[in-house]
């Protein structure tokens, strides 16, 4: 198994900024996406930003323009900076990564709630 274990969620103002870390337990190869989700309740869980193995990014109309999805070098770390954040993007934000076959993997999650 891979775990994942989140971190750098808490409380920010609107406008303020969090970056938060998501680091893999180990390595596996196949990599296919890395990437954030979030859930609010009453909603259903929702994608956030993704990057590719090739390092191409996508980004939910939401977030787009910013929040910032990386990795490290080693593709065993994604990162999410959140700028000019807003009481939407308060939840609990999950990391994910995706390898060929059927093997997937999410974190604990983490809080993030944004005050007005």
């Amino acid at each position: 198994q891979v775990q994942l274990v989140e971190s750098g969620g808490g409380l920010a103002q609107a406008g303020g900024s969090l970056r938060l870390s998501c680091a893999a337990s180990g390595s596996r190869a196949g990599i296919v996406t890395m990437g954030w989700y979030r859930q609010v309740p009453g909603k259903p869980r929702e994608w956030v930003a993704f990057i590719r193995s090739d390092g191409v990014t996508n980004y939910a109309n939401s977030v787009k323009g910013r929040f910032t999805i990386s990795r490290d070098s080693a593709e065993k770390a994604v990162y999410l900076q959140m700028n000019s954040l807003s009481p939407e993007d308060t939840g609990v934000y999950y990391c994910n990564m995706k390898y060929s076959g059927v093997w997937e993997y999410w974190g604990q999650g983490t809080q993030v709630t944004v005050s007005s």
